[in-house]
């Protein structure tokens, strides 16, 4: 390709990123499970790889529904989402689709969301999200067990801990700096509510944008973690006897003409007092109608369901939300309608969600919501895991799914997943999972063996 031909803003884009020191480019999509896959080419080759040049074998990856004898599939970076690394400023990093035969492939997640984001802006919409990002800092023992690497951050409710906080400050710093220089705009973070675990928010963007921030995330987070001998994780549940990983998606609709939120107004003027328009209400009852569908996308992982309990083996309420409901400034609804109202947290969503796949489902469930006048019902404000299950059949709040298997039943059993993913998308998300259940059900676990083998 000639440097005459090369389009202009491209052309400017390789300008900017040689004077930074850039020699090359990763182009990054996800797989079924969110995970990074993609090739690097030489600054000098990025027209081409904007041209779709990097090609793969579909069969090599997950959930990507392809067979041995069928054609490459291509990456098309997102040229407008470029990142420096940090840590090595040779590298930039950009998300990418798929694109099969010179069109978008529909198998892609990301491809998905931006499906449904037309739907919302064909409605007038578009769809700001914030996730929140909890993870554990942890060391790998001799063998091979998962530990705090602080000895002495051992307090029984750590949460908010100053402590525990300044004495990883290393790796926060690092991380947290990273943030604010990306531009994301960190306005807090914590100890958490585990030993070993923190959280951080930064502000809210537009969907695709947010999903895009949350896999770098993971990337950045686990990078600086390696830097000091340690491990970063999301995982859902990594111990048994402490809370678990969320990453609650925060959501509002936006009205394309004028830029407002659609789902804000005065408290005073919300006959339910949160703060809401009724065009949110309307949003909460498409998500709600399809809760227990939408809890595989959320939380789609064997470990996720260790984490949706009501206490497990803590000594008080894990907070995670086991029910399929709503409510206000309550933690223990799967949907909860922060302090001011404006937007609404799904809270079920955790730290093995792929983004973009989540994102794209509970948007097409809340736009069914908006279009079809979905109301709700009456929010929740008591503490729903004191209720007994007649109390909570009489308000008609079912329990969301308890393990794998039952959330990818619901999955496969609601017209609207396969609507919006297609039958290709949906197909392999049922069959991955039913895979990743029945391997898991299969497994001779320690707590068997330590329970029946002296037994019987």
């Amino acid at each position: 390709m000639s440097h005459a031909s090369v389009e202009p803003k491209i052309q400017a884009l390789q300008d900017e990123l040689r004077g930074k020191g850039v020699k090359y480019v990763i182009g990054a999509y996800v797989d079924i499970h969110g995970a990074q896959k993609g090739k690097v080419v030489p600054i000098d080759h990025l027209p081409q790889m904007a041209g779709g040049s990097e090609l793969y074998t579909g069969y090599a990856l997950d959930g990507l529904g392809q067979a041995p004898n069928e054609d490459e599939f291509a990456s098309i970076p997102d040229l407008s989402h470029v990142i420096q690394l940090p840590w090595e400023s040779k590298l930039a990093w950009t998300p990418a689709d798929i694109a099969f035969k010179g069109a978008p492939y529909p198998l892609s997640t990301r491809v998905a969301l931006k499906n449904v984001l037309k739907e919302a802006a064909a409605m007038g919409y578009g769809f700001n999200l914030g996730i929140e990002c909890e993870i554990f800092l942890l060391k790998k023992a001799a063998d091979g067990s998962l530990q705090v690497p602080i000895e002495d951050d051992k307090l029984l409710k750590p949460c908010y801990d100053v402590r525990g906080f300044v004495d990883n400050f290393k790796w926060l710093d690092k991380v947290a700096t990273t943030i604010n220089d990306l531009g994301w705009d960190l306005y807090s973070f914590d100890h958490e509510d585990a030993n070993g675990q923190f959280e951080f928010d930064f502000q809210y963007s537009d969907a695709l944008t947010m999903c895009d921030r949350l896999t770098f995330f993971r990337f950045m987070a686990k990078h600086y973690a390696a830097e000091e001998n340690l491990l970063a994780t999301m995982m859902p549940k990594p111990f048994a006897n402490r809370t678990g990983n969320g990453a609650h998606f925060n959501m509002s609709l936006s009205d394309l003409k004028t830029g407002r939120n659609a789902f804000a107004c005065d408290p005073k003027d919300d006959p339910r007092g949160l703060g809401l328009t009724q065009t949110g209400y309307y949003f909460i009852g498409g998500v709600l109608r399809h809760g227990r569908a939408l809890c595989a996308a959320f939380a789609p992982t064997v470990n996720s369901y260790k984490r949706l309990v009501r206490q497990g083996a803590m000594a008080g309420f894990s907070w995670a939300p086991v029910f399929n409901s709503y409510g206000s400034n309550n933690r223990t609804n799967s949907i909860r309608v922060p302090m001011g109202g404006g937007r609404c947290e799904s809270r079920n969503a955790d730290g093995s969600v792929n983004p973009y796949l989540a994102a794209a489902l509970v948007l097409a469930a809340g736009l069914e919501g908006v279009r079809e006048k979905i109301d709700p019902g009456q929010p929740n404000e008591d503490n729903l895991y004191d209720l007994t299950d007649e109390q909570r059949s009489a308000r008609g709040i079912e329990f969301l799914p308890q393990n794998l298997h039952e959330a990818v039943e619901a999955f496969a059993g609601d017209p609207l997943v396969e609507k919006t993913l297609g039958k290709a998308l949906t197909d392999e998300f049922i069959r991955y999972k039913t895979d990743e259940w029945n391997e898991y059900h299969l497994t001779i676990s320690d707590w068997e063996t330590a329970r029946y083998s002296h037994l019987f």
